[in-house]
């Protein structure tokens, strides 16, 4: 995936989605082979990339908000992962796809396991 992610740069640089989705790969594949703090960057990248080129309201912006969260669930980070999903996705989802969507249901979802799982949390996080 990392020769994949060289070509896409190298061929289809004006293509950043190309790129994007070629980076998402490969930080699934890194979190997969226990390579998690190399994903975590790569997730932040793409998040951010995808927020400025898309706007934050865009649905692939949004899944990327998503997978970044995951990743930071996967390390422990609890608190950032349901900050990022509570003040930045999960608004953004509910204006632009509604709170009916498959994809604004799953953010919920994803939320509430964080919050479920996090060792740290209070009464009151749950109750959120």
């Amino acid at each position: 995936l990392e020769a994949e992610l060289a070509l896409n740069q190298r061929y289809w640089s004006r293509d950043d989605e190309a790129v994007r989705s070629a980076q998402t790969s490969l930080a699934n594949c890194l979190a997969e082979i226990g390579r998690k703090d190399e994903a975590l960057v790569l997730h932040r990248d793409i998040y951010s990339r995808r927020v400025a080129a898309l706007g934050a309201s865009h649905e692939d912006t949004i899944v990327s908000g998503l997978n970044l969260s995951a990743c930071m669930q996967i390390l422990d980070l609890w608190d950032e992962a349901a900050t990022l999903l509570r003040d930045q996705v999960l608004p953004e989802a509910r204006k632009s796809l509604g709170d009916d969507h498959d994809l604004t249901l799953g953010i919920n979802q994803n939320l509430a396991a964080g919050l479920a799982n996090n060792p740290d949390r209070t009464r009151d996080d749950l109750l959120e």
